[in-house]
């Protein structure tokens, strides 16, 4: 867990209800039961969690934006419930619809935003670093959403915060735009920025996190660097693996592995060997080959992702709106 003494963010056993809701007879509804985490400057912190989890509601409350019933928020040393304009100004927030308003085009909005604040960024750095001069022309509301996503981040940024709030940074991002994103937030955290990032992307997430935390139905159920959570997936799975191969099709029913290893042909000619794989199952699998005089094409053998993390943990979650 990262050392509390270099927390830009402590979020400590959150309680958040939401409502009166008529289905619960307008009774309230509590949709962050037990949610804590920490985020340190100079890294990148990411909270994942599905639709519904309760990941927009925790960094609303983390934010000052939502009134919580439970736990404790310290935000640069601040309750952000009370905070003033000072904190605000140390802060910065992008939203995933943008927020943006879309009358406006890009620069001037940016060059308004940076008047606003004491010690901006230069507008033009940002804007030649996110490409956004190659749009400027365009109002806001007839954007891409991958050129709305660009600007939105300048506009988090311009403010030159202490902390930043990102909410599905890479979204819509072609795979120009994606590099330069990972490349100005690998800066930021150079530069002893604290970030707080969510995303559905779980590549991005393994690409990008110091730190994750897994959250579900309102509760934290995992936490650690990308690598610890990696390796206690593979204990709680016995080192569950993953071999795919291209072969001839029709062959997968004439292999039997041990109990708890299968191949499956998963389309035409494509085969997964699924399983707690064990050097005597790779052995196994390749005095298959050989009985048959087959030379398997595109061998590689996975191991687990972040992607696997958080089915296990997550991935059972009722699909909703995120709350």
């Amino acid at each position: 867990m990262p050392d509390r003494s270099t927390a830009a963010l402590v979020v400590d056993h959150l309680v958040k209800d939401v409502g009166p809701v008529p289905a619960l007879e307008g009774r309230m509804l509590r949709v962050i039961h037990d949610v804590s985490l920490q985020a340190a400057f100079g890294q990148v912190t990411v909270l994942l969690g599905t639709n519904g989890a309760g990941k927009t509601t925790t960094l609303a409350c983390a934010q000052g934006l939502a009134t919580r019933q439970g736990g404790a928020v310290t935000l640069l040393g601040t309750d952000p419930e009370i905070a003033g304009p000072d904190l605000r100004a140390r802060v910065g927030v992008m939203l995933q619809d943008g927020g943006l308003p879309p009358s406006w085009r890009p620069i001037p909005l940016l060059q308004h935003l940076a008047r606003l604040y004491r010690d901006p960024l230069p507008v033009d750095d940002l804007v030649e670093r996110l490409g956004i001069d190659a749009f400027d022309r365009t109002s806001i509301r007839r954007l891409s959403g991958g050129q709305k996503q660009r600007v939105a981040l300048a506009a988090a940024l311009v403010g030159r915060p202490e902390v930043v709030f990102l909410d599905e940074p890479s979204a819509g991002l072609d795979p120009q735009s994606r590099t330069v994103v990972f490349e100005l937030i690998d800066q930021l955290r150079r530069d002893g920025i604290g970030i707080v990032l969510t995303t559905h992307l779980l590549d991005d997430a393994q690409r990008l996190a110091d730190y994750v935390y897994i959250i579900d139905a309102g509760r934290s159920v995992a936490e650690g660097t990308v690598p610890q959570l990696l390796q206690d997936h593979s204990a709680r799975s016995a080192g569950t693996g993953r071999l795919r191969f291209e072969a001839p099709s029709g062959l997968a029913g004439t292999f039997a592995g041990r109990d708890g290893v299968a191949l499956a042909e998963v389309s035409p000619g494509s085969y997964v060997l699924d399983g707690a794989l064990t050097p005597a199952d790779l052995a196994a699998i390749g005095a298959w080959f050989a009985a048959r005089d087959v030379m398997p094409a595109g061998l590689t053998l996975s191991t687990p992702t972040l992607e696997d993390v958080f089915l296990e943990l997550a991935g059972g979650a009722a699909a909703g709106a995120d709350r």
